[in-house]
């Protein structure tokens, strides 16, 4: 049974995805401020985080910052309709994904498992022998990358993007393939949440040390990671 943090002060909404959750087969945590989110966050061990943006005490991009200097779990926004720089700035900080409120029930659990999904498929695929490409060295197990000796501090989504790119090291790979592959969704007009967690692990990559760029941009096709 997975297990998700629910992390918002909306106690009718809360109650209502709580029971929707259930009969999914997901075991529910609630918290309806940022502090006590936080503190059950880094506390214990949860499958994914669902975290509103507009919390009390600390809002929800304050619970995700502080998240990320401690934990690499998957987190899902949720955000105000038509906030798009919401959502862009969950996405820089460190979201896995967002979805705009309202949402519809089958939208939330379909995302859910996707994230969900991911994430095992991952773990289960790369097992715990340590991957080496070039100046890289990826650890599955624990879900961390070297480069050139210096641990990187990445989400799960960019450890996926990373690992899904250098899989196909020197080959063209489509925009709708890493989003399908790596975010588990079709890719959607107008979503950047694809181009954001690129542009994230492009700035924590160090540059090569004979100074060629690691992604090559296609444009209008997708990327290419050069080896």
């Amino acid at each position: 049974m997975n297990h998700i943090l629910l992390i918002d002060d909306d106690l009718g909404l809360s109650e209502l995805l709580a029971q929707l959750l259930e009969l999914e087969g997901y075991k529910l945590a609630l918290a309806h401020d940022g502090e006590a989110g936080l503190a059950l966050a880094l506390e214990h061990k949860f499958d994914l985080i669902l975290l509103d943006v507009m919390l009390p005490k600390l809002n929800g991009f304050e619970v995700l910052k502080a998240l990320r200097t401690k934990k690499q779990t998957p987190v899902l926004m949720l955000t105000a309709r038509g906030d798009e720089i919401d959502r862009v700035v969950g996405l820089e900080i460190g979201a896995d994904d967002y979805l705009p409120k309202p949402f519809n029930d089958r939208e939330l659990v379909a995302r859910i498992r996707a994230i969900i999904r991911r994430t095992n498929i991952q773990l289960d695929e790369m097992q715990t022998n340590i991957h080496e490409y070039g100046d890289l060295k990826l650890d599955p197990s624990r879900q961390e990358v070297y480069c050139q000796e210096v641990l990187l501090i990445l989400t799960g989504t960019e450890f996926g993007l990373l690992f899904e790119m250098l899989q196909n090291s020197g080959e063209l790979i489509s925009k709708d393939t890493l989003s399908e592959n790596v975010l588990g969704k079709k890719l959607m007009p107008f979503d950047r949440s694809l181009d954001m967690h690129l542009s994230n692990l492009r700035k924590k990559l160090p540059e090569r040390t004979d100074g060629r760029p690691r992604v090559k941009t296609i444009r209008g096709k997708g990327y290419i990671w050069l080896p």
